[in-house]
């Protein structure tokens, strides 16, 4: 971009040398290239020798977009006059035009050798170190031009975009103050300057500087700009209505003029507000509307894998991010949007391969970084450990603690290893029991985000009166069969030990469950979980759960709905537990969490009625609540605690109290980055 400035260095050359092509000059000084090349056509139609005019023509060819054929012309004046110092620079300057950056710094080498002093070739052997991204090296040679010319518009102006590139090589490194100030010596040289202020507003978007970012959007006097700016920081601040309103304005705006790039900014960034606020209808309908008015642009393509992303059609928004990278193998959005389909889908091997191809053409991308930071987590081997204490008011209290490792070997296999200990004492009876487990199991993914998952172990129960061991397992299908669908089928089998006397009649239980998640894009789900048990003890039970809930707000979660329970059994029991034919309970619940950077807490509320066969309706209510603080990546803490007194635990009558605390840390670190770098 810097490149044109050097036209006014080389116009007073040519017009040194022939006045009579003024008008000429002045198409090409203005940027009228097309003019300017039919014009010195004309010229040289009447005067074939005249090398100011094929030079000049050359010139006109090369900024009106053919620099191929701009640089064949000065070759063939360079074959006739060598040494001519001005055709030397044309030619120069020509290599930049073709990008052939290497081959210009060479020759502009050369040059300097003969003329270390020349401002011409300063300031073109600056913005070519430039280009090849030597932005403290360009930076020395500009400012040694400027030190001899202070007046130099052009090397101010090729200062301002040098500074520019070295600002985002300093914050792509994690230097972001060495690169603010460099953005400031900017905005000190060039007020207000719109490049410098866009440099400085992502620079500040960067390091989350969310009230200085809108202080220069507001300052920015392209209000498409300003407005969209302020849409995305209200978006960043999870204030996504008010970046809705700053969109909607930036879109309004647009209506009474008549250039088309900041309409499509505008409407582009109305739709992704849309977005943000789940407005998905609306956003689709918008998109439809601007897709008739720029059929197959790239920004329309990405705005249709965006909204697949949001309403869960994973499949579709890969499509389309391929579609677009044929066209535009270095398009960032696609690029990034196609490592977050891959890895929404379940491809977390294509993902990471999408995100490593990402960052070699934006190498430090800070939002491609964290993305594979957070694939690097799926390779992290994890332990998880928790210590808790429970009572009810039949005087039954326990201790239990569990310890497990998740140890992934690939992004398609990992393996687990637990270990469980529980001890049980009824205070009024003196009863204790001791329960001991340990199990393996592994995890395999079979295609996208379809799992089978599945352990095998096996127990220790000791009491008073017995000694037996048994074992113990599970076998799992979880699935998502369709865009906001989820499914879980399988069996579990495990020991009856909520008290001392449970554990003594060594009663296993064969579950086989049925899960079943839809939840919808505008915030409403349903959950149902059937579950029917088989006992050792010859009695079989029937539970099924149901949810009709609806997400309220995102941040923080908020949930509410009506949960329905129904439970019976073949036989009653109850003298050992709690057994009826027939049970149901209705309630209502609500549940909120919300997580920071060190801290996460999630609480849970529910209360109703539940109906134990014909006696009459009781209430029924329970608590639960936790709290986690995260020590660094690896290490986090937490603690937590639950009230019941619903009848499905143990019996009608019956309150629950469990308190605990919680470990979880990563032991080891450098396996999973190396598998997730390659390194």
């Amino acid at each position: 971009m810097n490149l044109r400035f050097l036209i006014i260095a080389f116009l007073f050359q040519c017009a040194s040398i022939a006045q009579d092509m003024n008008s000429g000059f002045v198409l090409l000084e203005t940027g009228r290239f097309s003019d300017a090349e039919s014009y010195f056509e004309d010229v040289l139609t009447q005067h074939p020798g005249n090398k100011t005019a094929r030079l000049c023509y050359g010139r006109a060819v090369g900024l009106n977009g053919r620099p191929g054929k701009a640089k064949r012309i000065f070759d063939k004046l360079l074959l006739k006059e060598p040494n001519d110092l001005e055709l030397k620079l044309n030619y120069a300057e020509s290599l930049l035009w073709n990008k052939e950056f290497f081959r210009a710094l060479k020759y502009y080498e050369t040059l300097m050798k003969d003329y270390p002093e020349h401002p011409t070739i300063l300031l073109g052997y600056a913005n070519t170190l430039s280009n090849l991204k030597k932005y403290e090296e360009a930076l020395e040679y500009i400012n040694m031009l400027i030190a001899s010319d202070s007046v130099n518009t052009s090397a101010r102006i090729s200062r301002k975009f040098i500074r520019l590139g070295l600002a985002g090589s300093h914050a792509n490194n994690g230097r972001y103050t060495d690169a603010e100030n460099l953005l400031q010596s900017n905005l000190e040289e060039f007020n207000l300057d719109p490049e410098t202020q866009l440099g400085l507003a992502d620079l500040y978007l960067q390091t989350n500087d969310l009230s200085k970012a809108e202080i220069v959007y507001t300052q920015i006097s392209d209000s498409v700009v300003s407005y969209t700016g302020l849409s995305l920081v209200e978006h960043r601040r999870n204030n996504n209505k008010k970046a809705l309103q700053w969109a909607a304005k930036a879109k309004n705006y647009t209506k009474d003029i008549q250039d088309e790039e900041p309409k499509l900014k505008a409407q582009e960034r109305f739709i992704q507000a849309l977005l943000w606020n789940k407005s998905f209808r609306k956003a689709t309908s918008e998109l439809d509307s601007l897709e008739r008015t720029y059929p197959d642009d790239k920004i329309i393509m990405n705005l249709k894998a965006s909204i697949g992303l949001y309403t869960g059609d994973f499949r579709k928004s890969i499509d389309i991010y391929r579609s677009v990278l044929k066209e535009d193998s270095l398009s960032f959005d696609a690029n990034l949007g196609l490592a977050n389909a891959y890895r929404a889908n379940g491809n977390l091997e294509l993902a990471r391969r999408q995100l490593l191809n990402t960052l070699n053409i934006y190498v430090n991308q800070k939002d491609a970084i964290a993305l594979l930071q957070q694939l690097e987590q799926e390779l992290q081997p994890t332990a998880n450990s928790s210590f808790s204490y429970s009572s009810d008011n039949g005087n039954n209290i326990a201790t239990n603690l569990n310890s497990s490792i998740r140890l992934p070997i690939s992004f398609k296999t990992h393996f687990n290893f637990a270990y469980s200990h529980r001890s049980t004492e009824n205070s009024l009876s003196g009863m204790r029991a001791g329960y001991d487990q340990f199990s393996v199991g592994s995890a395999f993914r079979i295609r996208n985000n379809t799992w089978v998952k599945g352990n095998i172990g096996l127990l220790n129960a000791n009491t008073s009166t017995s000694d037996y061991t048994n074992w113990i397992g599970s076998v799992f299908l979880e699935s998502r069969p369709l865009p906001k669908q989820f499914l879980r089928l399988g069996y579990t089998r495990e020991l009856q030990n909520f008290n001392a006397a449970l554990v003594a009649e060594k009663i296993l239980m064969s579950h086989y469950m049925l899960n079943y998640n839809l939840s919808t894009n505008f915030g409403l789900g349903w959950f149902t979980s059937y579950t029917y048990t088989a006992q050792t003890d010859a009695n079989t039970r029937n539970l099924l759960f149901t949810s009709l809930y609806y997400q309220v707000t995102d941040r923080p979660l908020i949930k509410t709905g009506l949960n329905f329970q129904y439970i019976s059994f073949k036989e009653q029991r109850p003298e050992l537990y709690f057994s009826p034919y027939s049970y149901q309970a209705t309630e209502i619940f609500a549940e909120m969490s919300r997580q920071s950077d060190k801290w996460s807490f999630a609480f849970k509320g529910a209360a109703g009625l539940q109906f134990v066969e014909s006696q009459e309706a009781t209430s029924t209510y329970r608590l639960d609540a936790a709290v986690n603080f995260s020590l660094g990546k690896d290490f986090t803490l937490g603690a937590f605690g639950k009230y019941s007194n619903i009848a499905s635990a143990v019996a009608t009558g019956f309150e629950y109290t469990e308190m605990g605390v919680r470990l979880r840390w990563n032991p080891i670190k450098n396996v999973s980055k190396r598998l997730v770098t390659g390194d």
